[in-house]
């Protein structure tokens, strides 16, 4: 096919996000589009076929929209807008600013450095469900945003007082270690559980809000089994790491919701801890409740994960994996 040539105009700041560091960002586009960018001055110069330039170009203009004053743009920003410029189909609208193919609007305006959006399309779907239902399951592999997302959406429900409690919680099981055997106050027991939830505050929110909404009671962090017999009105529940959750104890958990609560479940079935995968509670819901009104389900996939472009190839691995492993029998959830 014959080859030809098209000059992009773009800012300073444009200009840096599409060749990156080292040129890092021009080179992954150069890989996956199989076209030459160079940069003669004001802008960017493609060289390739037409198809393979179209799409070179809606990947640059994408990261041209989200460059203008934002936070500087990672490899995992790349890679979300090229995936999403695959993915869709030649006649649809170019990826947005975030790299999806959905309606403007869907970002929280939280983060300490700009608006936290969504990178991929099922990242868009998943907020969208979190302002439409009462009850949302992010459901999928490592990575993928789904417990910092439901982190982001919480923190800003709570910043603009449309609920008066963040409440999080998730089962203990990890490496069979019992809070009992744990050092200190319920605080210092259960924190180190939800180390990442805390991380997520704290860049979202900052350290020291978060402290103070601790103090207050705004923020609250408390292992499942503490919900029982608790009824959460007015909160945002995020339910994490909800594949060790047993299925009664999702039940309980699930029936907490008081008058102006929400909830978001949020967990991976392929790493359940419990001695019994099978009474697994997160599978169990999903199958359940989807369908159900005011139940939405959200699943990810390898193509989602938003971190180190390794984290996405060694999850492809053991998803392949597991298909030619296991029976097809164990692959489905038992009744």
């Amino acid at each position: 096919m014959a080859r030809g040539q098209e000059f992009i105009a773009l800012s300073d700041a444009a200009l840096r996000a599409v060749t990156g560091p080292r040129s890092r960002h021009q080179a992954l586009i150069e890989d996956a589009f199989k076209v030459l960018i160079e940069t003669p001055g004001g802008g960017v110069l493609l060289d390739g076929a037409q198809p393979d330039r179209a799409q070179a170009r809606r990947v640059i203009e994408a990261l041209a929209d989200r460059a203008e004053g934002e936070r500087e743009l990672n490899e995992a920003d790349v890679r979300a807008v090229m995936g999403a410029v695959v993915a869709a189909p030649r006649s649809s609208p170019k990826p947005s600013s975030e790299g999806r193919t959905v309606p403007d609007g869907v970002a929280l305006p939280v983060g300490r450095r700009g608006a936290i959006a969504p990178k991929t399309a099922a990242q868009a779907q998943y907020l969208d469900a979190l302002g439409r239902c009462e009850l949302t399951f992010g459901v999928g592999p490592a990575g993928t945003g789904k417990t910092f997302l439901a982190t982001a959406y919480g923190a800003s429900l709570l910043r603009r007082g449309e609920v008066g409690r963040l409440v999080i919680t998730r089962p203990a099981v990890e490496a069979g270690e019992k809070l009992g055997f744990l050092p200190g106050d319920m605080n210092e027991k259960v924190d180190p559980y939800l180390a990442p939830i805390w991380e997520a505050l704290n860049d979202i929110l900052g350290a020291d809000d978060v402290r103070r909404r601790r103090e207050r009671g705004e923020i609250e962090a408390a292992p499942i089994a503490f919900m029982r017999g608790r009824t959460l009105n007015h909160a945002f529940v995020i339910v994490d790491e909800a594949q060790n959750t047993s299925r009664l104890q999702m039940k309980m958990v699930l029936t907490r919701l008081g008058e102006g609560a929400r909830m978001v479940v949020t967990g991976d079935p392929s790493q359940v801890d419990l001695l019994n995968p099978r009474d697994s509670g997160l599978a169990h819901a999903v199958r359940i409740l989807e369908g159900v009104k005011g139940v939405a389900v959200q699943r990810f996939e390898a193509a989602d994960v938003v971190r180190h472009a390794m984290v996405e190839r060694i999850v492809r691995a053991y998803d392949a994996d597991a298909e030619r492993g296991r029976p097809k029998a164990d692959l489905e959830d038992p009744s």
